[in-house]
């Protein structure tokens, strides 16, 4: 595995999904939000969310060179590995909002979708910026 490869694909691959994140959650979901205030409110400081999608960026992306080999070349292998960490990020985001009381059933599917379609766009990134090195 080529650490530095991966550590820098999973740093851009993190901002992508901050700044993807920050514009479904942020601009086209906020309304949403707002009108459902007893269910989504916003206690913690918001300087942690892009802190941690950069944080799930660089371990995915440590899981991506890691792994890198299982995936084909490019951003084709990129988004395939995307699918399955998307698909794993798709159950917890969905799943885990029904538990809390008064949470709509509709936004644990947007929720999932969202994450899902992040994690494929992230993939696609790694596969686009992580080469293996040359024999």
């Amino acid at each position: 595995m080529q650490t530095g490869k991966a550590v820098t694909a999973g740093l851009v691959g993190g901002v992508v999904l901050a700044v993807y994140e920050f514009i479904i959650h942020g601009l086209i979901l906020g309304g949403t939000y707002a009108a459902r205030a007893e269910v989504f409110r916003q206690d913690a400081p918001m300087f942690w969310f892009p802190i941690i999608a950069i944080l799930m960026g660089i371990a995915a992306g440590l899981f991506f060179g890691k792994s890198r080999s299982a995936w084909a070349e490019g951003a084709k292998g990129g988004v395939s590995f995307g699918f399955w960490v998307g698909l794993l990020a798709f159950l917890a985001a969905f799943y885990n909002p029904l538990v809390f009381n008064g949470f709509p059933y509709f936004m644990s599917w947007v929720w999932g979708i969202v994450n899902w379609v992040g994690w494929l766009i992230v993939g696609a990134i790694f596969g686009a910026m992580y080469k293996p090195a040359a024999a």
